[in-house]
């Protein structure tokens, strides 16, 4: 139809008012530049393919031409990335630093570059995960597999990247790479959250980990698991307290299985296993056996 028709003069005239006067939710009243989730995604498949090159390359690669791929993809990757940061700071704390357009430019040249330097350690991490969950599902039958076709390794992958950033200083972007494993896999994982080599989530969906969680090493999870906070601290103003620790401790070698609600700032101690179904709000020591269909805490002789 003619723009007549759709009276578009006068629904855009509206849409301004609400945008600019009536409802103007924008960032501080005027930044229009924000970070964009497309380009994040870009970005991690580009990272993915760097960290796993004969995994997720979009073409077959030789001994000849590998490392030529990796730095390409690399070099797209984090000139991206860098830009990404850049627009996430605007979103830090309002001082000068925010409005300097020149201090955002190297403050995210710094992040990016700090974050690249950790690129092996982290494929290091990522390493171990896999051969955890290789080990511990006997449906897998290859590295490969799991690369390709699991959805906690997918979900893994973007957070080990995810913190990083978040540790460094680019704590929006980090949350927007969380949240697209999060809608692509079903699995929720804070990248404030703290968490060992060898993690193993099986299946995977539904599984949500808080900010403030701390995980030990070689650590399985199965669908379905929470660990989520019991309460919320208020101020004497009645506002919520920001950053308090209020998610479970996991330490090291302990299973959760299917459907387990872990809550608040308790000790899951090492070497325990938490059944299917479960609702756990207390500390248990190491070597426990907790199980809801008994309701039933075994701990060692």
């Amino acid at each position: 139809m003619s723009e007549t028709g759709w009276a578009l003069n006068s629904v855009v005239a509206a849409l301004r008012e609400s945008r600019e006067v009536t409802y103007k939710i924008r960032h501080r009243g005027h930044v229009r530049e924000l970070p964009s989730r497309a380009a994040l995604e870009e970005i991690l498949e580009a990272l993915a393919a760097a960290l796993f090159p004969t995994h997720y390359a979009e073409y077959d690669l030789s001994d000849e031409n590998i490392d030529f791929f990796v730095s390409s993809a690399l070099n797209n990757a984090l000139t991206g990335l860098a830009e990404q940061v850049r627009r996430g700071l605007r979103f830090g704390p309002e001082d000068e630093t925010t409005r300097d357009e020149e201090y955002l430019r190297q403050r995210a040249d710094e992040i990016t570059r700090g974050f690249s330097e950790q690129l092996p350690a982290i494929r290091a991490l990522l390493v171990s995960d896999l051969l955890a969950a290789f080990q511990g599902d006997p449906a897998a039958s290859s590295i490969s597999e799991i690369l390709l076709c699991y959805p906690g390794m997918s979900a893994v992958t973007c957070y080990r990247l995810a913190h990083a950033l978040h540790r460094l200083g680019a704590p929006l972007i980090a949350r927007l790479i969380a949240e697209i494993a999060h809608s692509k896999t079903g699995i929720d994982i804070h990248p404030g959250a703290e968490i060992g080599r060898g993690f193993f989530i099986d299946h995977g969906t539904g599984v949500v980990i808080g900010a403030t969680a701390i995980i030990g090493n070689n650590v399985r999870l199965y669908q379905a698991v929470t660990l989520g906070a019991k309460r919320f601290l208020t101020g004497s103003d009645g506002n919520l307290i920001k950053g308090e620790p209020r998610h479970p401790i996991i330490e090291d070698n302990v299973a959760i299985y299917a459907g387990a609600t872990i809550l608040g700032r308790i000790t899951v101690g090492t070497d325990s296993t938490i059944g299917g179904n479960v609702w756990l709000t207390h500390s248990v020591p190491p070597g426990s056996i907790i199980t809801q269909a008994r309701n039933r805490h075994d701990t060692p002789e």
